[in-house]
């Protein structure tokens, strides 16, 4: 068995998270992702914590990649990356647009020597319009978006300002929406044989994923109704032993409330004065939370509770930290998480990808590269004058930052 993207060959300009997580997905998925860093490295590399040089934040992103560092302002350098380009099948850069037309290494300029190349542009607002040459960071398209907004509405009271949450919300997301982009790229080519230019926008991505955008351009009234399908409002029960559990869909929702009602055995609740709307649940939120909470001690373990809340058509979650989900019987069983090395003679967590495939086999996790450790073998492959690659060296215009005891 081979993996689905066997024999693709990505050149990768991307940095930090939106643009490596696409590629790492790519990697993952089996293509040889080639990718590309300044003198000055990628930022992630600065992400915590480390292990002796090496950043973990950055191993997660980029294990199995293989890596190269360059000058790309030295004409010799533009020449062999301009080979390298001319024979890859896909392209990702997320660079504000223009910034790779400096060196000559556009999709316009990628496109003469390399017609069938699928060339992926992730910038913040796009390659063209008003604000495509505004710098975008994941916090700052989270607030371009609305999404920030809507956090601070989610939690009302209980935040006294408008906050960040503590995920990279655009970043993720926008490089997932990439990898789609670039799949179907491939598709078409497969058909047509022809390539082309993909430009996905961060604001975009996260206007796509956010499933409220509808109630939010709408301008109705919901009376009290939690929006879309209520997940958000899922409430949060504390039990006995300590552990928190959170069942999904609130029964602030009318449609959710008379499941809740069937689940508990408790049609009385129907009729309940303090429950006979979405408003009146809302402000009577503590009773109705304390009649739920009730019922669930009846309950002698999680799951007989469990059994019963999914006959309703609902689930049970048990609030863990990731360590406790790392560690549980479901994550050995699944293999979520796996053992990279951390080059300092141990190894590091991450997560395993999350697709299994019935007829294809998917790649180890492979090394986290250091900067430029793979200068030497790609262009090597290239067939690069070994000599001229010295030189190169010497010059400053490649640079290898691979400790000399590993």
């Amino acid at each position: 068995m081979t993996a689905p993207l066997e024999g693709l060959k990505v050149v990768d300009f991307t940095r930090v998270l939106a643009g490596p997580h696409c590629t790492k997905t790519l990697r993952d998925l089996g293509a040889e992702v080639i990718k590309i860093e300044p003198p000055e490295s990628d930022t992630g590399r600065s992400g915590q914590p480390h292990v002796g040089p090496m950043s973990l934040y950055f191993a997660q992103q980029n294990a199995g990649k293989k890596a190269i560092s360059m000058d790309l302002n030295d004409h010799d350098i533009q020449d062999l990356l301009g080979q390298l380009c001319s024979n890859a099948d896909v392209i990702v850069e997320n660079f504000r647009p223009g910034t790779l037309d400096r060196f000559g290494f556009s999709y316009q300029d990628i496109v003469l020597t390399n017609p069938s190349v699928i060339y992926v542009s992730i910038s913040g607002y796009g390659q063209t319009g008003p604000w495509k040459n505004r710098p975008a960071y994941a916090p700052t398209v989270q607030a371009e978006s609305g999404f920030t907004e809507i956090i601070k509405r989610h939690y009302g009271e209980v935040l006294t300002r408008i906050e960040n949450d503590a995920y990279n919300h655009a970043d993720v997301y926008s490089g997932l929406q990439a990898v789609i982009a670039t799949l179907a790229a491939i598709a078409h080519r497969n058909k047509t044989g022809e390539g082309q230019h993909v430009d996905v926008s961060m604001v975009s991505s996260m206007l796509y994923v956010n499933d409220r955008v509808s109630y939010e351009l709408s301008g109705i009234d919901v009376e009290g109704e939690p929006l879309a399908l209520s997940a958000p409002e899922s409430p949060v029960f504390e039990l006995p032993d300590g552990r928190s559990i959170t069942i999904a869909a609130s029964p602030v929702s009318s449609a959710v409330f008379i499941r809740y009602c069937a689940m508990m055995r408790r049609n009385d609740l129907l009729l309940d004065p303090r429950f006979i709307t979405a408003e009146f649940r809302r402000d009577n939120w503590s009773d109705l939370h304390k009649e739920i909470r009730a019922w669930i001690l009846t309950f002698r373990s999680l799951e007989e509770l469990e059994a019963q809340v999914s006959e309703s058509g609902l689930a049970v979650g048990v609030i863990r930290t990731v360590s406790e989900i790392a560690t549980s019987e479901w994550a050995n069983h699944r293999g979520a998480i796996r053992e990279i090395d951390d080059r300092s003679g141990g190894t590091a967590r991450v997560p395993s990808p999350p697709w299994e495939f019935s007829k294809s086999e998917l790649p180890g996790p492979g090394l986290a590269p250091f900067q430029g450790e793979h200068n030497v073998e790609v262009f090597d492959e290239l067939g690069v004058d070994k000599v001229r690659i010295e030189e190169l060296f010497q010059r400053g215009a490649l640079i290898d930052s691979t400790p000399t005891d590993n």
